[in-house]
């Protein structure tokens, strides 16, 4: 419970004043609290995740026991500067709540577990306790000690502390041929035994128009036409090089009249007519969407029939699905095809940086450039912002996953130039959400340990954890998989899950960070020679870091070997000023902040 604080008289209460002489209370207090000792466990109040899970210890004489009188401490924590407090609760020495101590029976022990809140507002703040006395009956008088006893000063928080070593991620790397040199090839479609060019809307009469209008130099055309099986399009057996002829006049005519670079006397026409021929249609058959057995019927029908083309074109009528043929493949058969095969000047990269940003700003459609030549575009530009809009503007258009990949990459770089926490894990959170549409369109480890990584770093520990499940079961290379378990531990420490974490360790290979993060839970849970043995890997593996240093002191300071742990703080202030202003800030030293050994490290 949270309450707001109001100052207090230390001292007995009003409600205690009228105590007879004859009242055991004050007596109790008074050997209650002579030799009584509070303490925590873990020493100094540590962070697990979002809580901040603690043990309250208390040793009092067994002398106080009085009969229907208990001695009880009651316990907050308070923060703000003092002006809010949380009350926990309290530890009562009433049978039942306390055992006697193993190593001198005289005092009693009382313990019991508290959980407060880990919030930015909460560190810094003092756990304090209160005794207290009070008569056990109905309405019983109660008697208060003096002052506080500050048990614990401030929070610890380990998610601060662990260590993860960012991998940079840069762009995929974006080609685009400037060559535009090439073959266009457009389909046309007549009308049934028609030769006659179709111009409405739909057709390919305006790109044609629009290729030979372009004036790139033309080498060669190749003109193709053909006919359907069916009788009003066979029994006309020249209706295949009518078509051929007219899209050669057609073609010819607009290059007489509109072209100025190509003459027709210069280009090689070929032409091809297709007349009476099965394999064009048999190749519809087999890439259509009838039953492996019904096309199976149909090449039979053509293969094996014998007789005259009509012969077998009647055959065909005879099948239940002739409809499907009728309707979906004898019309595409009535075709004709224009290749034209052209060289055009190199495209510079001034002009694709020019069309991109006419497509950014919707001035021209986006199919100007080719995929790969917009998302090459933003190489063109050194602003962020810019090359944002076009990756943006790629991905809308195509959802590729180079695009998603390399507006995640963007967005990441632009969040680690903001200045403040806010906006910066807004552009991490989009980041990562282009990263997961790049990782499902392209599955691999790598793309996945992206997304991960990037949710880690905007505080999003779920998606996060996700993601790194996701990046070790799809597997690859060693070396990414064993960064990928090493970041899992990091954000499993962060979550409060050592036991996790250590699993993850174990398959993250040996290195710095791993290192400092497995010796980091092994302070947590007091197992102080094995987190030597860490930092000391620590420092083997990066002689002129300081953390491992720093790491050592810490692990002096809890074995209470103040002259040890002043000596590796001189050694770690040595090598990165920055740890001394740590050191003072760090509630691991607070027992020896104001001695003469600290002071003397620190300088």
């Amino acid at each position: 419970m949270r309450i707001s604080l109001r100052p207090l008289a230390h001292g007995l209460l009003a409600a205690t004043a009228g105590l007879a002489a004859c009242s055991p209370l004050p007596k109790v207090l008074k050997q209650a609290e002579t030799g009584r000792s509070v303490g925590t466990r873990p020493p100094v109040l540590t962070a697990s995740g979002e809580a901040v899970p603690f043990e309250v210890v208390a040793r009092v004489p067994a002398a106080h026991l009085r009969k229907g009188v208990a001695y009880e401490l009651l316990l907050r924590y308070r923060y703000e500067h003092g002006l809010r407090e949380d009350t926990l609760g309290r530890l009562t020495f009433t049978p039942g709540n306390y055992v006697y101590d193993d190593e001198n029976k005289k005092l009693l022990v009382a313990t019991q577990r508290f959980t407060i809140p880990n919030t930015p507002g909460r560190n810094p703040g003092e756990l304090l306790a209160h005794g207290q006395v009070r008569e056990l009956k109905k309405n019983g008088k109660t008697l208060r000690s003096a002052d506080d006893v500050r048990v614990a000063r401030g929070i610890a928080d380990p998610a601060r502390l662990v260590t993860r070593e960012d991998t940079v991620l840069a762009l995929l790397p974006e080609k685009a041929s400037n060559v535009m040199s090439g073959t266009r090839v457009l389909p046309f479609f007549f009308d049934e035994n028609a030769w006659f060019i179709r111009g409405y809307l739909g057709t390919n009469v305006q790109a044609l128009e629009d290729l030979i209008d372009a004036n790139q130099h033309t080498r060669q055309v190749l003109i193709i036409a053909g006919h359907s099986p069916d009788s009003t399009d066979a029994h006309n057996r020249l209706l295949a090089s009518k078509r051929v002829r007219m899209l050669l006049y057609y073609y010819k005519q607009r290059v007489k009249n509109f072209s100025y670079l190509n003459k027709n006397e210069a280009i090689r026409f070929d032409t091809l007519a297709y007349v009476r021929k099965w394999d064009t249609f048999l190749q519809k058959v087999t890439t259509s969407a009838l039953k492996p057995d019904q096309i199976d019927s149909v090449v039979t029908i053509i293969n094996d029939t014998k007789g005259s083309f009509e012969t077998k074109e009647k055959a065909l009528h005879r099948l239940s699905y002739f409809d499907y043929i009728e309707q979906y493949i004898y019309p595409v058969l009535r075709f004709g095809t224009v290749a034209v095969t052209y060289t055009a000047p190199p495209r510079y990269n001034s002009e694709l940086y020019l069309l991109s940003k006419k497509i950014v700003e919707k001035q021209t459609e986006a199919d100007a450039l080719t995929p790969e030549e917009l998302r090459y575009s933003a190489n063109l530009t050194p602003l962020l912002a810019e090359k944002q809009r076009i990756y943006e503007v790629s991905a809308a258009n195509t959802n590729s996953w180079e695009a998603f990949h390399n507006l995640g990459v963007i967005l990441l770089q632009r969040a680690e130039k903001e200045p403040t926490d806010k906006i910066q894990k807004a552009y991490y959170r989009r980041a990562a959400t282009n990263f997961t549409l790049a990782a499902h369109r392209h599955p691999t480890a790598e793309f996945f340990y992206h997304a991960a990584t990037t949710y880690h770093r905007a505080g999003d520990r779920l998606e996060a954890l996700q993601n790194y499940d996701y990046a070790i079961k799809l597997g690859g290379e060693r070396p990414l998989l064993r960064k990928v378990f090493s970041d899992r531990a990091a954000l499993e420490i962060e979550v409060g899950q050592p036991d996790e974490a250590l699993r993850s360790l174990q398959y993250a290979g040996p290195s710095y960070q791993n290192a400092l993060n497995r010796a980091l839970i092994e302070v947590g849970r007091e197992h102080y020679e094995l987190a030597q043995e860490q930092y000391r890997l620590a420092q083997t593996l990066r002689p002129t870091a300081a953390a491992p240093i720093y790491g050592l002191a810490v692990v002096a300071a809890r074995q209470k070997d103040e002259a040890a742990a002043g000596t590796l703080l001189k050694q770690a202030v040595a090598l990165d000023r920055n740890y001394a202003q740590r050191a003072v800030e760090d509630l691991e030293f607070q027992d020896y902040a104001q001695g003469k050994v600290f002071k003397e490290a620190l300088r």
